[in-house]
């Protein structure tokens, strides 16, 4: 009989795409023909045009970016979890603790609603109540989240037994109730809870969607006065604890504790990676548990046993020592068909995700993560197998954590493993310390947020304060139990995901740039070769939309100056194999994974409209920060509330939707100046070549190519109301299109 002690609680299984190997090598050597035939070409006629300079140029790092493209997907592998070995190895008393983080930041583009279904999802949890603790920190500091979470606590203490007792699988109750209806199979006892908790749950929803409408008329009295006359940039911290698990058993509610730290105008407060910190620290205090999961406010459990499943990785004794973090896959319910703005990621997810977790492990995504905190803290992996015990003092403990001598003695029980330093104190007796780690100048003088927790600098705090663990020699792991573990909200507009993009792409950049750069932590660090260049492929979106925005400014060029950049005759086949080549493989890739042609289109469009667009709009802005310039904005993505109904069966879900943004004058110019090139070319009023290198149908198809993705912006010219391009944008762009085809014009003739 085999021993339970010597199984393994996960294994990894790799995946083998051999088909997809050989075509991704067949487009290498293509893209390596088409810059072999330019530099030939120069050589063989002894001629040289700045034109053909810039697209070899452009098209080398295309080059470069699937080469890490490629290294990237090159050995997927996804990782198979045993809980049940877990359970039968480990009883329920003898389970770890689990503090569970959800963070929000604005009211009004976070409805609460949302907030309070992911907290009642994560306290249905299927673990021991008195092993977990959610905290919810609120940047908004609304008294409208706090109101809505003290009435979700007296809900939850229905719904989660009920959960429990009928071993149901989708616990966010919005989730739950707008996916089943009684049937005839079940028990009239089922049918009469079920009644009563859709009773319940709509009371909850009406009671709060009343309270945030009439909002002048709120009472702010009892737990409420806090709130009064604070302001979401300028207010003290505030910490309740709203449920407290008195039991030691495994029955009852987790802790549940409500966070808004301390903001004043005069200090920095880092966005989410501030927030995050300042979670770690109270849970630090209250807690203390050796492992925390992490989750935007919209992203609700899919899957009640997930906790059991991230604890086979963090706690198998021979794979899962130097495992830092495991990350959940970002998947979404009610996406809209075919998914109109390249929201979804599967495919992304599917190929680049699975790719890096082949190597030493996926990037930390901002969400859906359990974190070993010992790694959050800053300790290498040989100094958990060793202990750190006597190698530190408190002296410097205090320099590294902060004054408060509560948590840095909670730190110390941390590092040596012991667990909880308040044992027999209950969280609300803490809450004056609490108070102390999350006001917003305990952290001046510190390591927060420089060496170690989540890192600051960047509005993409993810990636750095992942690639800084993995630098230390710590290793990540996808998990991808069944069902799938979270589900969240895709962006349901265009303005929305522009946004969001805008701000990874921003975000990224600085990342590239800064120490923390995989650059850097593969040079001086412990990051693999082949996963720094996993990271180069992620932190270089900013640096590809130059070069994007580049190639289409000079295939626009080339047509009205009628020059050209693509070889003639026999040489033409080369792109145009490239071309068709690359387009059957990535639809492959989309109709192997059951998703729809149209599905591939839409993505394929907003792929090149996110490139030239927003990217390059937040590779200025990155630029600017990183020169001193002016500081990035952390715009929050909004969140659809789940009362105003399924976007999916929205007849307008689809459609593009403009403002008067700085990203729709970007990619309205585009637009217009492909436009304006292929009209000079059907009218003939193109300059006359003289050597025989005109225009030729390289540069026609490549513009045509573009026009045909930007067709939604080309609708938005001519529709009106938000449907419609704002005049203003399209009065700057048709100004930059001028200044354009003027320049262009000048550079040739002299």
């Amino acid at each position: 009989m085999v021993n339970q002690e010597n199984l393994l609680l996960y294994e990894k299984i790799w995946i083998k795409r051999t088909l997809q190997r050989a075509i991704d090598l067949l487009i290498l050597l293509l893209l390596f023909s088409l810059l072999c035939y330019r530099i030939f070409f120069i050589i063989s006629n002894k001629t040289f045009t700045i034109p053909w300079f810039l697209a070899f140029s452009c098209e080398s790092w295309f080059t470069y970016t699937w080469i890490i493209l490629l290294n990237t997907k090159w050995s997927p592998a996804v990782t198979k979890t045993y809980p049940n070995r877990l359970l039968q190895r480990l009883p329920e008393n003898e389970l770890p603790c689990v503090d569970l983080f959800v963070t929000t930041a604005d009211p009004v583009l976070e409805p609460p609603i949302i907030t309070l279904n992911t907290v009642l999802s994560l306290l249905a949890l299927d673990y021991p109540a008195n092993k977990l603790a959610c905290y919810v920190s609120d940047d908004g500091c609304s008294v409208f989240t706090f109101y809505g979470l003290l009435e979700a606590s007296k809900f939850a203490k229905f719904w989660v037994p009920f959960c429990k007792k009928y071993n149901i699988q989708v616990r966010a109750p919005f989730r739950y109730f707008s996916q089943v209806t009684n049937s005839d199979d079940d028990s009239a006892e089922f049918k009469q809870e079920w009644l009563k908790m859709k009773d319940m749950y709509d009371n909850l929803s009406h009671k709060i969607e009343d309270v945030t409408r009439n909002s002048t008329s709120f009472q702010f009295e009892g737990e409420y006065a806090v709130f009064l006359n604070t302001e979401k940039r300028n207010h003290p911290s505030i910490v309740k604890v709203i449920l407290e698990n008195y039991d030691s058993l495994s029955d009852g509610l987790p802790h549940l504790i409500y966070i808004s730290r301390e903001k004043r105008p005069k200090y920095e407060h880092n966005y989410k990676a501030g927030a995050m910190n300042v979670l770690t620290r109270v849970s630090g205090l209250m807690t203390n548990a050796p492992f925390m999961l992490n989750v935007d406010c919209d992203m609700v459990v899919n899957n009640p046993k997930i906790i059991q499943h991230a604890m086979c990785i963090l706690m198998d004794s021979k794979n899962g020592k130097d495992v830092a973090f495991v990350q959940c896959f970002q998947q979404f319910y009610d996406g809209i068909k075919d998914d109109p703005f390249g929201n979804q990621w599967v495919a992304s997810f599917e190929y680049i995700i699975k790719g890096m977790g082949g190597l030493q492990g996926p990037f930390y995504g901002g969400t859906n993560t359990f974190h070993r905190r010992n790694a959050i803290y800053g300790l290498y992996p040989d100094e958990i197998q060793y202990g750190r015990k006597g190698k530190i003092t408190e002296k410097m403990l205090i320099q590294q954590f902060g004054s408060s001598k509560e948590f840095v003695k909670s730190v110390t029980h941390a590092f040596e493993g012991s667990g909880n330093s308040i044992d027999g104190i209950s969280p609300s007796n803490l809450l004056d310390k609490a108070i102390q780690v999350s006001d917003c100048g305990y952290e001046y003088g510190t390591s927060w947020g420089k060496q170690m927790c989540w890192l600051y600098g960047s509005i993409s705090e993810d990636v750095p304060t992942g690639l800084n663990m993995q630098r230390k020699g710590w290793r990540s792991e996808c998990c991808t139990p069944e069902p799938t573990a979270f589900m969240g909200c895709a962006p349901g507009g265009l303005l929305t995901t522009m946004i969001q993009q805008k701000r990874w792409s921003s975000g990224l950049t600085v990342v590239f740039f800064s120490k923390h750069s995989p650059v850097m932590c593969t040079l001086f660090g412990k990051i693999q070769f082949r996963a720094g260049l996993s990271y180069c492929w992620l932190t270089n979106w900013g640096l590809r939309s130059v070069f994007e925005v580049s190639y289409a400014a000079l295939v626009a060029y080339c047509i009205i100056t009628n020059t050209s950049i693509f070889p003639k005759g026999l040489g033409l086949w080369i792109p145009l194999t490239l071309f068709v080549i690359y387009t059957i493989h990535t639809l492959q890739e989309y109709l192997s994974k059951g998703l729809s042609l149209r599905f591939w289109w839409n993505n394929q469009r907003m792929i090149t409209m996110r490139s030239t667009s927003v990217w390059f709009i937040g590779f200025l802005s990155a630029m600017l920060k990183l020169l001193g310039i002016s500081d990035t904005i952390f715009e929050v993505t909004q969140k659809e509330s789940p009362t105003s109904g399924v976007i999916g069966d929205d007849a307008n879900a689809g459609r593009f939707t403009f403002d008067e943004s700085p990203a729709f004058v970007v990619g309205t110019t585009i637009l217009l100046v492909q436009l304006t090139a292929l009209v000079v070319k059907i009218l003939g009023v193109q300059l006359v070549v003289h050597s025989g290198n005109g225009c030729g149908l390289g540069e026609l198809m490549c513009s045509v190519y573009l026009v045909v993705c930007y067709w939604p912006f080309l609708k938005g010219l001519f529709a009106r109301g938000k449907y419609g391009i704002p005049l203003s944008t399209i009065f700057k762009s048709a100004l930059l299109t001028f200044i354009f085809v003027h320049f262009s014009r000048i550079a040739v003739v002299s």
